[in-house]
């Protein structure tokens, strides 16, 4: 007898349920786009019943709003995981590449993050505050190299914000098909370098080559 993905996950706690929801709600927007994503369209995907999905996410806006969040706890998961090193500098340019990897990993969760894959969402000035904690990491890593005398020039935040523009039209460009991935990759290095140059400390002749 085939157990659904519902009675599966049921066995292994609602956290396993919740994941599951937003997995199918993922696949189907993906293969057939927003419309698709109904809480009847996707509680039947799931095998469970439609008062289960109001139950954890009080509808199919909620369950937007955990789609787009879900988004941000991956992606922070990914940053968070990117190895230690002692030099500010060194830890900086593997967030830059980690954030690359992150959108070719999550291609479909990155457009429901930055790139409006889910027309009308509006979250909760909550949720947005929880979203913005990915930023943070980045405005830290620049800090550091601050701290550090290796980049100056400007503050923490003003530098992270022109990276973070940087780098998500670079990624946006790649996922979207502009660019084979080899070519990208370099090119994404080449910009990294190019957005940095002029913060660096002549002294140290440092680049993300």
């Amino acid at each position: 007898m085939t157990v659904s993905v519902y009675r599966q996950a049921q066995r292994e706690g609602q956290s396993v349920v919740r994941a599951a929801v937003l997995d199918a709600a993922k696949r189907l927007l993906v293969t057939e786009g927003p419309a698709a994503l109904t809480v009847r369209r996707i509680s039947g995907e799931v095998g469970c019943s439609t008062k289960v999905i109001y139950t954890l996410f009080g509808g199919k806006d909620g369950l937007g709003e955990a789609l787009w969040l879900e988004g941000f706890a991956r992606f922070e998961r990914w940053l968070l995981a990117v190895p230690p090193h002692d030099d500010p500098f060194e830890r900086l340019h593997r967030g830059l590449m980690a954030y690359r990897e992150y959108a070719l990993s999550e291609p479909d969760y990155y457009r429901v993050m930055f790139q409006g894959a889910l027309p009308g969402l509006c979250p909760r000035p909550e949720a947005m505050e929880a979203a913005k904690r990915t930023f943070e990491l980045l405005v830290r890593g620049v800090a550091d190299c601050l701290d550090a005398g290796l980049l100056r020039g400007a503050e923490a935040r003003e530098i992270a914000d022109v990276l973070w523009m940087a780098v998500h039209g670079a990624v946006s460009l790649e996922i979207s098909g502009f660019f084979d991935r080899d070519a990208a990759e370099r090119r994404y290095r080449l910009l990294c370098t190019s957005v940095l140059t002029p913060f660096l400390d002549r002294d140290e002749g440092r680049d993300m080559s």
